[in-house]
């Protein structure tokens, strides 16, 4: 058992960590250096690549002499306080009375009251209370209401009951700008139900690299449809400038992230776009182009760089192209604290992100107090001049006026408020269908088996089957979209469900399986299989492979073949991935996509009526190029040398003969070595996931705050957003944390190669004497080490790798050929411990160099 140090290679570096608190004014492990205004000023391209934009949305002259009066009248640190944007778990109903906060948010997976089942009531009532807390001008000596941000990316998906849409990717296979219009009003309706005036949507990311994890959230690899679309949603949401534009009905919309987030070199989420500034217009900004056209008022930064410069720092693209070449006249607002990666700040200190433009700092965390009063000081000492600031609050009032928000009634009593009807509404669920079926895509369809009669006896099985969280995806009520059971979205169906409706009403029989055992043999099985759910940097992956390493799906399909089964594959996922293996397996082979609440949809087009007619030929076609191998994640359309397995626009229709065959190549050249097995990394990597048990408890963690008696856990933001957990024992009884797969892992090469397990940590105050840290393959077969002098060993608030020979564990019983948990640690006394990284890291170990305690 080794610690590793400093300069330990990769991602697991040893990085400092500090608590903010309220008297703190910066964190501490960041550099501290001043902004230099000569460089922020700096051009740093061709402003020419860029277009002048007219805004359909006109200034008001009367409302620019009105936001100058309100101007006059607000103290620097009421202009400072519209610029923060903390987040609902950070702040009460007191802290908004008391700093009177231009705007809050509640990030993917935070609910009113902690209350992941908060009610459209509960959604209304914190909307209500912090509005007039707001409005309090005995406090705060001058009204001005705040605005709630929130993230109802594919329908207001934080709100249980609410209807779900397809991921952008299922739309942008629709290639259908009316729909999305349709879509978005929906979704304004659903938003303003529960009070909330805005929304940061759309996502207008052109994706070239499908080992990004946020692939599923771009419509496309080419920028033809991203522009047009971006201009439907906003349009959709705000409404159109010359007829209700912001009304009673409409949210304020986001277009995000600016710029380039779907062009980072690897698909790495947050990393950098290394491409020429006129391949940034053409491919990554026309959805600027689009939506700014269409009026929307507001604009995200992204976390990523552009060659090498973060762009919440980026004074040459937020000023000088978005603001003043572009005309863009609304506001500029951060993402999940992304002025904290600029070099030289932290999140609770960064002039820099307001000199480049950032008019809004997203600062979720308790970091929004000390960087509230840095601003100020910053402000006072000159660092940041008043101009800035002004330019920036008047962005936030001219947008809170053109939505009526200074007119409008409160929350709870405007139009649409406590319309509970509106959410999962009949006519707002026949949209989201219609998004279904208009979104799948035929791949393979041998010998004419779809559509299929619903009078036959067909078997439904495969993981996903009867599970609408797996066919919704991230951003799903959670964060990560995990956690989530059918019960969770009331009024929503399953694929199965549709299924099983459509062929009772025909006559026929339906049978579900997840395993694909049946009692009646099927004259058809169809398969539902894909990925997990997950969101962002969590969903990254180095190759585009199904299943790398663990076939169980593939398994499912060769079963039934073998057995002489005809075999519909319904492939749930969030990108397009290398299934051939699967794809010779399946006589019909369909992408879903992430299809959302409404699995109906996906019935009405691969079954027949009960009359034996087409009830909807399939409609979608690729948007993202398919590819021939694993390794073929940067294949685009118009590329030089552009040989993908289908085409960008590939997708058959009823009648159109097959394509693909039964004898598609399936050697995979992989690497010699193997590749670290990630288990945590931000949040569990499928198929791992997070339970906590305490004395004869057992919980899986679903929510970034979990509780059992004697064992609480909550993320934290230690480098990005919610990228650590902290774990709190309370002592007096057993308890543990532990990473567990519902079926077991053959990790047997790891152990051939003298691998470790290592865990990057930190630990607060006094550790107990027995902190056991192991690895579980069955109830009476695990391995584990005690780890409780290492932990008093490393210094305290510090994060440190702990590194543990796989081998130790093996000594102490482990069997690696069925691993059920990759970690667990557990201990019966008091202990603060936080989590950042988990890993088998695959390396070659000398075998007489192995140190256990």
């Amino acid at each position: 058992m080794t610690f590793l140090p400093n300069n330990t290679s990769g991602r697991m570096r040893r990085i400092p960590m500090a608590l903010v608190t309220a008297s703190m004014l910066a964190l501490t492990g960041c550099s501290q250096q001043q902004p230099s205004s000569d460089a922020a000023q700096t051009q740093r391209g061709d402003l020419t690549i860029w277009p002048v934009i007219e805004s359909p949305v006109a200034k008001d002259p009367a409302m620019e002499q009105a936001i100058d009066a309100l101007l006059a009248q607000m103290t620097l640190p009421q202009k400072i306080a519209q610029m923060i944007q903390p987040e609902i778990r950070d702040i009460t109903v007191e802290d908004m009375r008391s700093y009177g906060f231009g705007s809050f948010l509640n990030g993917g997976g935070a609910f009113p009251n902690d209350d992941k089942y908060a009610t459209p009531q509960d959604w209304i009532a914190l909307a209500e209370a912090m509005y007039q807390a707001s409005m309090d001008d005995a406090i705060n000596g001058i009204s001005i209401p705040t605005m709630w941000g929130t993230d109802a990316v594919h329908g207001h998906n934080n709100v249980i009951g609410a209807t779900i849409f397809p991921h952008n990717i299922g739309l942008g296979a629709a290639k259908n700008p009316d729909l999305i219009e349709r879509i978005a009003e929906v979704t304004a309706r659903e938003v303003m139900a529960t009070g909330i005036d805005w929304v940061f949507a759309p996502t207008v990311a052109v994706a070239r690299d499908p080992r990004w994890g946020r692939t599923y959230e771009s419509y496309s690899e080419d920028p033809e449809i991203v522009r047009s679309y971006s201009a439907a949603i906003v349009r959709g949401l705000q409404g159109a400038a010359d007829a209700d534009f912001l009304s009673d009905r409409r949210v304020i919309s986001t277009v995000k992230h600016f710029v380039g987030d779907g062009g980072t070199t690897h698909g790495i989420d947050q990393g950098d776009a290394e491409v020429s500034e006129q391949e940034l217009f053409d491919i990554h900004a026309q959805g600027y182009v689009g939506g700014l056209s269409a009026g929307a008022q507001t604009v995200m930064a992204t976390f990523n760089s552009w060659n090498g410069k973060k762009i919440h720092g980026d004074h040459y693209l937020l000023t000088q192209v978005l603001k003043e070449r572009m005309g863009f006249d609304g506001l500029v607002v951060g993402d999940w604290n992304g002025h904290g990666q600029i070099p030289g700040c932290s999140n609770a200190d960064c002039p820099q992100a307001a000199l480049a433009g950032l008019d809004i700092f997203m600062v979720p965390t308790d970091a929004w107090k000390p960087l509230y009063y840095n601003l100020i000081e910053q402000v006072e000492n000159g660092v940041i001049p008043m101009s800035r600031i002004d330019d920036a609050v008047r962005r936030i009032l001219r947008v809170k006026k053109r939505a009526g928000l200074f007119d409008k009634p409160s929350p709870a009593n405007r139009p649409l408020a406590g319309r509970l009807e509106l959410i999962g509404a009949a006519e707002h669920r026949a949209v989201a269908r219609e998004a279904v079926r208009q979104s799948l895509v035929l791949l393979k369809n041998q010998n004419q088996l779809l559509p299929l009669d619903p009078r036959q006896h067909l078997l439904v099985t495969g993981p996903g089957a009867d599970n609408i969280g797996q066919q919704s995806g991230g951003w799903t009520i959670s964060w990560q979209g995990t956690g989530n059971t059918n019960e969770d979205f009331p009024g929503g169906t399953s694929i199965y469900g549709g299924i099983a409706r459509q062929v009772a009403a025909a006559g026929g029989s339906v049978e579900l399986s997840e395993d694909g055992s049946y009692q009646q043999r099927p004259d058809v099985a169809i398969v539902v299989f894909g990925e997990e759910p997950y969101a962002e940097g969590n969903g990254d992956i180095d190759n585009l492979e199904y299943q790398r390493g663990n076939k169980t799906d593939l398994a499912l399909l060769q079963q039934l073949q073998a057995e002489g089964i005809p075999v519909v594959a319904l492939f749930i996922s969030g990108r397009p991935m290398w299934v051939n293996p699967e794809l010779n397996a399946s006589d019909a082979f369909v992408a879903i996509w992430l299809p959302g609440s409404e699995g109906e949809g996906v019935a009405d087009v691969i079954l027949r009526d009960a009359n034996g007619a087409v009830q909807h030929d399939f409609h979608g076609r690729l948007t993202f190029s398919w590819p021939a191998t694993p390794q073929q994640a940067v294949v685009n359309r118009f590329d030089a040398d552009y040989q993908p397995l289908l085409p960008y626009g590939f997708g058959l229709r009823y009648g159109d003969a097959d394509v693909l065959g039964d004898s598609l190549p399936v050697e995979v050249t992989q690497d010699e070595t193997l590749s670290d097995l990630v288990v945590f990394e931000r949040a569990p990597r499928s198929p791992w996931q997070l339970f906590l048990h305490s004395g004869e408890q057992s919980a899986a963690v679903t929510s970034s705050v979990q509780e059992l008696p004697g064992l609480y856990s909550r993320t934290f933001d230690r480098l990005v957003q919610e990228d650590a957990r902290r774990f709190v024992f309370d002592g007096g009884q057993l308890a543990r944390l532990s990473f567990i797969s519902a079926f077991p892992r053959d990790l047997r090469g790891y152990g051939e190669a003298n691998s470790q397990l290592v865990v990057e940590l930190q630990r607060q105050g006094a550790v107990p004497d027995e902190v056991w840290l192991g690895m579980h393959c069955n109830a009476d077969c695990q391995g584990a080490v005690n780890i409780a002098n290492e932990l008093k060993a490393a210094a305290d608030g510090e994060w440190t790798q702990l590194a543990v020979p796989l081998q130790c564990l093996q000594q102490q019983g482990l069997s690696l050929q069925q691993v059920f948990s990759a970690m667990y640690l557990e201990t019966e006394g008091a202990l603060t411990l936080s989590l950042a990284d988990v890993r088998i890291v695959a390396q070659q170990q000398a075998a007489d160099n192995i140190s256990c305690p």
